[in-house]
């Protein structure tokens, strides 16, 4: 039986859903959307920019903030019990007065009094503060060992005879380890009869001021304390 062409049904066309066909027919379309976009932002620029200038600013500064917290990090202590005693290390000639400095210095912080000094001692001066004074000996390894530790160094010079060797060794120590604040300590005061030569011995301070640049000097030895400070 013959079927008449204007009588004959096809089945409509399927447009494919998925495969590498479809796939690419869709990049195609994106690019081609994509360089459409280019050309409206070409050709108005004005349309595309931002319609407040606060908003735009605040945004700015938004992003910039959270740049910056996510660079710093809060640190979190991990450190548990007490934390260390500040280190103080008197250094200075033999019989210079560190030993009675060190027990003076224990004595108004304790009200207790000290036969002697061996070894470094620590003691209490506040709710979350300790100190240590450590002696430091006049051998080149000692001073080194004393130089790594210390947080601050006291210089003890004799007043009566002047500077000596062990001073400026243990400086320069200081100065490869780091450099401690130093804090310079004229003794023997009270040996001195005469107030002419006092006055001359006061004349120390800016030779002690030139090789200790920051550094506070203070008298001991006298009626009355004298605490001058560098600059």
């Amino acid at each position: 039986m013959a079927v008449n062409d204007a009588d004959q049904s096809n089945k409509s066309h399927r447009i494919r859903q998925s495969g590498a066909k479809k796939d690419k027919k869709k990049l195609k379309k994106k690019k081609q959307q994509d360089s459409d976009d280019d050309d409206q932002k070409q050709l108005n620029p004005k349309a595309f920019a931002f319609s407040s200038s606060n908003k735009a600013k605040r945004l700015q500064s938004r992003a910039v903030e959270k740049e910056q917290r996510r660079l710093h990090v809060p640190i979190i202590d991990r450190s548990y019990g007490e934390p260390a005693p500040f280190v103080i290390v008197v250094q200075g000639p033999p019989q210079v007065g560190k030993s009675l400095l060190i027990k003076s210095l224990v004595k108004h912080y304790t009200k207790q009094n000290l036969p002697e000094v061996r070894g470094p001692i620590t003691i209490v001066s506040g709710k979350q503060r300790r100190l240590q004074f450590v002696e430091c000996p006049n051998d080149i390894n000692g001073m080194i060992d004393a130089a790594k530790f210390a947080d601050l160094a006291l210089l003890l010079v004799d007043g009566s005879y002047g500077f000596e060797m062990e001073t400026f060794e243990f400086l320069n120590i200081l100065q490869v380890h780091g450099f401690p604040k130093v804090m310079g300590v004229l003794t023997h005061l009270d040996q001195f009869k005469d107030a002419k030569k006092l006055r001359k011995t006061k004349q120390l301070i800016p030779m002690l001021k030139k090789y200790l640049d920051f550094v506070r000097v203070v008298f001991l030895g006298l009626e009355f304390s004298l605490d001058i400070g560098a600059g």
